[in-house]
């Protein structure tokens, strides 16, 4: 288990129970053991910056409302559903709870720029002794 860095709070999130999908027998048509799991951003008690890095994230379970659809089907039981969502939730939350370190612009050293040039040219005069031969016939 990973340390949780910014916790969610079990009360804002909603479940509600489904019928899975897929085959499964009579099992899957009887019980709902599916789970969704519902999560506003905007209502949620989660610091300003996390909220804005979760709303930038391009991800395909965040509504344009800014709402987490997170949908568990992997287990018979309805629990275990609801733990794999809720861990799902957290891990999506981690993800985005440290903020990017800020890239320094660094510059190119002087030997590594040589380097380069030297490799350059190496590889011209291969490309060069490749042509046509010209010579006294």
């Amino acid at each position: 288990m990973k340390a949780v860095i910014c916790p969610v709070a079990p009360g804002e999130v909603t479940f509600t129970a489904i019928r899975a999908q897929g085959a499964g027998g009579q099992n899957v048509n009887k019980v709902s053991s599916a789970v969704h799991l519902r999560f506003s951003i905007p209502e949620s008690s989660l610091p300003d910056g996390v909220k804005t890095r979760l709303l930038a994230l391009g991800d395909q379970r965040i509504t344009d409302e800014g709402v987490v659809v997170i949908k568990a089907q992997t287990s018979r039981s309805q629990e275990q559903n609801r733990a794999e969502a809720f861990e799902r939730l957290q891990a999506l939350v981690d993800s985005v709870a440290t903020p990017p370190k800020r890239r320094k612009p660094t510059r190119p050293t002087a030997g590594s720029r040589l380097r380069r040039l030297e490799g350059k040219a190496t590889r011209g005069q291969v490309k060069r002794l490749r042509g046509p031969v010209s010579g006294n016939e």
